[in-house]
């Protein structure tokens, strides 16, 4: 009789688990309440870099280069942070803890000095990369400081790269693996699973440099951001701090081919199991170039020699989604698709939000209309607009 019990008592926690756990994936998102187009009214002179949804409050985010903007489902502002005098990149909501994920980079290359000119400052004279964490929560009005909402951690690893001096075709050349800096952020569980604590995934900037060949993959670091509490710091742009892990716990690549600049936007999506990559497409001759990368995180990466670096080292590199293009000549596979590069957030089930960039020709102003996209994975249309 007791074991009976035991068992119905275990059998009855199992259902419960199943049904609360459906019921809330269910719920997380309705698609029909949804807004088909949010436009994020004229910022300012930099475009915008990337978008973040937040599912509870459906509120959305954007990164202007300088400035992060929230708006509510009718494009209505609710706050804005600004004086960012970094360059603010992608953006990835986390669930776990309800943050705002975005790269943040402070440089002295033909970007750094292009966004000090635009915003009058004097940055510190050191080249650092950081993730910077908003609570959305507490931006609550337009034209905040920073200090007040967000924090942010050192990320040495790509540091280290981008300072690296080393030898391709012969030639002493800057930038380990053609590292520009970070840009792409997402947020996704571990590689492999489909579920538990999410990781943190973060894709180098490439320079488009087609005199090496040592720049033909992207670059994805990955770390456990559960321990990251105690690297958060505020930032001073006249004083950055280098409070942060010293290795990723991973370093991944992705065979594409050059691009410029590297990954724009990355972004996990659940329903595909793959970190969708949006790029500014290369310009390597005799390749395809793609717009749209689709990297299967259901596949362990395999270690293998990496093609043109020197002296010769392995990596674990992660295999394209066969689907889409496929340039035979160098194995890989995409998509090309002009939106993305500028704002690609997964929804769920097939639904994403796609930020289309646009400038007023006259003002000079930059704004952002997301619209609401869904999945194809057609060839020469993998997303759809939902009207």
């Amino acid at each position: 009789m007791r074991k009976q019990t035991f068992l119905l008592r275990n059998l009855l926690v199992y259902v419960t688990c199943i049904l609360t756990f459906g019921a809330s994936a269910q719920t997380q998102i309705d698609y029909k309440n949804l807004a088909r187009q949010i436009f994020s009214g004229e910022q300012d002179q930099f475009h915008v870099q990337g978008i973040a949804f937040d599912p509870v409050s459906k509120n959305l985010y954007l990164s202007f280069t300088t400035s992060l903007v929230k708006v509510d489902q009718q494009g209505n502002l609710i706050g804005s942070v600004i004086n960012l005098t970094g360059h603010l990149g992608c953006m990835s909501y986390n669930p776990d803890d309800g943050r705002i994920y975005a790269s943040l980079e402070y440089k002295h290359d033909v970007i750094g000095k292009g966004i000090m000119s635009g915003t009058n400052s004097v940055n510190s004279m050191e080249d650092a990369f950081y993730i910077a964490i908003f609570d959305g929560s507490k931006i609550t009005r337009p034209n905040m400081d920073a200090s007040e909402v967000m924090t942010s951690v050192y990320i040495k690893e790509a540091v280290d790269d981008y300072n690296a001096i080393v030898t391709n075709q012969g030639n002493q050349v800057e930038h380990r693996h053609g590292c520009s800096g970070i840009d792409g952020v997402a947020i996704g569980p571990k590689l492999g699973k489909s579920d538990g604590k999410n990781q943190i995934y973060i894709a180098y900037g490439v320079y488009g440099d087609k005199t090496r060949n040592d720049n033909n993959y992207q670059v994805i670091l990955n770390y456990d951001i559960r321990k990251w509490k105690r690297y958060e710091r505020t930032l001073n742009s006249q004083d950055l701090h280098h409070s942060g892990p010293k290795k990723a716990d991973h370093k991944f690549f992705a065979w594409t081919g050059n691009t410029e600049w590297g990954i724009q936007n990355l972004a996990y999506d659940p329903n595909l199991h793959c970190l969708m990559a949006a790029v500014y497409r290369g310009k390597r001759e005799g390749w395809e170039n793609y717009d749209l990368y689709a990297i299967d995180t259901r596949q362990k990466p395999k270690k293998q020699t990496l093609n043109g670096i020197e002296p010769t080292m392995k990596g674990k590199v992660l295999p394209l989604l066969k689907q889409g293009y496929h340039d035979i000549q160098h194995n890989t596979w995409g998509w090309h698709f002009p939106w993305g590069s500028t704002g690609l957030n997964p929804l769920g089930n097939g639904y994403y939000y796609i930020s289309k960039n646009a400038r007023n020709k006259e003002t000079k102003r930059q704004s952002s209309t997301v619209c609401l996209f869904r999945w194809t994975g057609d060839k020469e249309a993998p997303f759809e607009e939902v009207k």
